[in-house]
């Protein structure tokens, strides 16, 4: 049987549904994702389109170009302003999900850690994960 997974916003108004494992999951240390999340880093996992269930709730949308230049739009709660899920040029047919807002301690660690130029000196990663200056996959 296969896992499903729900990621919710702070407040719980948005949310998405989630079937499967993910096919990455990163530690991203690029400016974008530490302005996005208020944090050093973004945790994001991504998941083939088909094995979103559904999304609910209301979100506001914000479109960026990232460090790598490649565009993406970021789905937010307008109420708590979370962001949950987004949408990537550099992972066609994938869904990015903030792995924070799983709540899941069990959630699977990511394969990789990318920007690294950007990553602040002070933090680390296991010698397992690979490591990327600039963006892993494009």
């Amino acid at each position: 049987m296969s896992v499903e997974r729900k990621a919710t916003c702070s407040c719980g108004q948005l949310s998405i549904r989630v079937e499967g494992e993910p096919t990455m999951v990163t530690a991203c240390n690029c400016l974008a994702c530490q302005r996005r999340t208020g944090s050093v880093l973004g945790v994001s996992s991504y998941f083939r389109d088909e094995l979103v269930i559904e999304k609910t709730g209301n979100s506001t949308t914000y479109s960026r170009s990232g460090d790598s230049g490649l565009g993406g739009e970021a789905c937010f709660c307008p109420n708590c302003g979370s962001t949950v899920y987004w949408s990537a040029e550099f992972m066609k047919n994938h869904t990015g999900i903030a792995v924070g807002c799983f709540a899941d301690p069990d959630f699977p660690e990511p394969q990789v850690t990318v920007w690294n130029t950007s990553k602040h000196k002070w933090v680390s990663y296991p010698n397992a994960w690979a490591s990327s200056d600039t963006q892993y996959f494009k």
